[in-house]
């Protein structure tokens, strides 16, 4: 089972990469690979018509130590999506500008097997704050750095 960290970083780090594309618009693009705050993931952020959308292209633990296989989105509530692998997952859908530096939307929270609503805030070219809430109760904020 996938730790909760690991799918936050996910998530976190797939909401950073959309903060990333908004610093693009008023510097450099900053399109590219983020690692997430505790270094256990990293998501490839790319532009799809104007909103951001991620795809997880590295773990340090790739390989679920229960099944000594590779991890898959287990949790997922659909259990015809349970079989995907982590890796190549695509954990951002679609962030939207919210502002000069903001963006906001949903992101796969594949350690819940749930969409959560997540706020991303440029820092600068290299960092952002990723916020984001599960029923509007518990919130996380993370620092993720770009990586690429």
């Amino acid at each position: 089972m996938m730790s909760r960290s690991l799918a936050f970083g996910a998530l976190a780090a797939a909401s950073l990469t959309a903060a990333s594309v908004a610093y693009a618009a008023r510097t450099a693009d900053v399109t590219g690979v983020w690692m997430s705050e505790d270094g256990r993931t990293k998501v490839r952020v790319t532009d799809c018509g104007g909103a951001l959308c991620g795809r997880i292209v590295w773990l340090k633990e790739p390989i679920d130590p229960k099944t000594g296989k590779p991890r898959t989105d287990k949790l997922n509530p659909d259990a015809s999506k349970r079989d995907r692998p982590m890796l190549g997952l695509q954990v951002v859908h679609g962030l939207r500008p919210a502002g000069e530096d903001r963006w906001t939307g949903p992101i796969y929270h594949a350690d819940e097997g749930m969409v959560i609503q997540v706020s991303l805030v440029v820092e600068n070219d290299k960092h952002a704050t990723m916020r984001g809430c599960v029923l509007q109760v518990v919130c996380k904020s993370e620092r993720w750095t770009r990586v690429d």
